[in-house]
């Protein structure tokens, strides 16, 4: 099989229609299959590249990573996206882990790129990116991607890889902070691909036109290969800001799009917003992170009923688990319950809560998810140890915690390296936020637990009020105490002006907790 046949194919039905569209710039299908073929033979015909050698792209968002995505596929490479907000230490293991044989880099990360490839001491080929003729002159050794592309010969390039050949390492740090690859094979993006075309919400196809406006080498670029397929076109934002998105989604009429919850609070909380007009879009998901119900509501209240939303980790290449927009629609009127949950089992995908021992939990009892199908990985990238405690007889132990409805709607609580424990209690971060979401001043907020002499530990808000408001803590304290079991309500709440969020976008709930454990002698969780 050869996965970027898929774009070949395309080429053949919609030569002419564009099939992505970054800045400026447009690629028709016919174009961007002919750049891809050109790039495939380049890197295995000059720079000597063979089957499964890995080859990495660090950027910002631009064109030419989808280039290098299809390219890769069609000649049988190993991809190895790497964060734009790596530091050099980290680029430096990448390279040094996968072992990395040529790096493609933008100009912003030229000084990063070459500092990391020079510490890996592998070899590594350096290829820059790059189409401003103002660029500084390259460096020995530093070859252009330009150049390199016109090296390529025309052509058809699909390169026979099998199912379980590695197509991805998905290098993520999670909740832990240490960098691992989950190995998703050529099989797992294949099952993806199949999952996204079933599904109502993720189906892309002639007419669609998708806003990718995140990092496309990570969640928000999952959906390139299914685009493809389909033939609908892909819009890459160079970079994300509230105003941009909704800029181009009323230019550009975009029908659908894809947003982690920290963007989304952006483009809610943006004064503009509710005047633009953005009913071009058919399909607006939510994922990467848990969100409210409260803001839920309010993307509903906003996009109109189109809003649905999604549960998936690296470790099962793409969403598991999915609320469509009917069922979030439903549950806006009907069904409050079913906006605390991130749906049901989707497409293959099966889906169970078990204990502590791996066995199944009653109905709405608390355990971990544990998660199996054609998609799901089975090992992380040298690290027998970690891959050991994750994937057990063919599923997948994901670390978050949830209970499931009698109708098979799963709800997440937590993470189990999250969850408070104040005086024998189990406390979820994300119950206590979203009972604060619900308080008008609240723009965002993370729970933690600090240390207490008495019960361990104690539930701790840190809260961004929304612009004009001052909330006091004794208001939002009652406010939970209300609505919440009383030991689950905050028991202090500190105000600051903006939260820390990831490389991915997502709330760093590690970074908020740490200040308060800096000084104790353990650590509880």
């Amino acid at each position: 099989m050869n996965l970027g046949g898929y774009l070949t194919r395309s080429a053949r039905y919609w030569p002419d229609e564009p099939a992505l569209v970054c800045g400026p710039r447009t690629w028709t299908y016919r174009e961007l299959d002919a750049t891809t073929d050109r790039l495939a033979s380049a890197l295995t015909d000059h720079l000597g590249l063979g089957r499964g050698d890995a080859v990495a792209a660090l950027a910002w968002n631009r064109g030419e990573l989808v280039e290098i995505e299809f390219a890769l596929y069609k000649a049988g490479l190993l991809r190895v996206p790497i964060n734009a907000r790596l530091g050099p230490g980290e680029i430096e293991h990448i390279l040094r882990d996968a072992p990395v044989r040529a790096l493609l880099f933008d100009t912003a990360h030229r000084d990063i790129a070459l500092a990391a490839i020079a510490g890996a001491d592998t070899g590594c080929v350096p290829v820059r990116i790059d189409t401003d003729e103002a660029a500084p002159a390259p460096a020995s050794g530093e070859l252009s991607y330009q150049a390199l592309v016109r090296a390529g010969r025309e052509g058809t390039v699909a390169v026979e890889v099998g199912d379980d050949d590695p197509a991805v390492l998905n290098f993520t740090s999670g909740s832990t902070g240490k960098l691992k690859a989950a190995v998703q094979t050529f099989g797992n993006r294949l099952a993806n691909m199949r999952k996204q075309l079933m599904s109502q919400e993720s189906r892309l196809g002639p007419g669609t036109r998708y806003l990718a406006c995140g990092p496309i080498t990570h969640a928000t670029g999952m959906n390139l290969l299914s685009g493809v397929f389909g033939g609908s076109t892909t819009h890459v934002l160079p970079s994300w800001s509230p105003e941009a998105f909704l800029d181009t989604v009323e230019r550009e009429r975009i029908t659908a799009t894809f947003l982690v919850p920290a963007m989304l609070n952006m483009v809610l909380a943006h004064p503009e917003a509710a005047d633009r007009d953005l009913s071009s879009l058919t399909s607006v998901r939510i994922g990467g992170a848990p969100i409210s119900p409260r803001r839920l509501r309010d993307a509903v209240a906003l996009f109109g009923p189109v809003v649905a939303q999604g549960y998936g980790l690296a470790e099962t290449t793409s969403v598991v688990a999915g609320l469509s927009r009917e069922e979030v629609a439903r549950a806006v009127a009907e069904d409050p319950e079913l906006l605390r949950s991130c749906g049901r089992a989707a497409y293959d995908t099966e889906i169970r809560v078990v204990d502590e021992e791996g066995r199944e939990v009653a109905p709405r009892e608390v355990g971990e998810i544990i998660v199996r199908g054609p998609d799901c990985v089975t090992h992380y990238w040298k690290d027998p140890e970690l891959t050991a405690r994750t994937f057990r007889d063919g599923w997948v132990h994901t670390g978050d915690l949830a209970w499931m409805r009698e109708d098979g709607y799963l709800f997440i609580v937590d993470r189990k390296k999250d969850m408070i424990i104040s005086g024998g209690f189990n406390i979820y971060c994300t119950e206590v936020e979203a009972a604060l979401y619900d308080h008008p001043a609240v723009e965002e907020v993370c729970v933690v637990g600090v240390p207490d002499e008495m019960w361990g530990e104690a539930v701790k808000a840190v809260v961004v009020p929304r612009p004009g408001h001052e909330p006091t803590a004794e208001e939002l304290i009652a406010f939970c105490a209300e609505r919440l079991d009383r030991f689950k309500k905050p028991r202090s709440v500190d105000f600051v002006s903006r939260l820390p969020h990831n490389r991915n976008g997502k709330l760093d709930r590690r970074a908020v907790r740490e200040p308060f454990w800096a000084d104790s002698a353990r650590r509880v969780n």
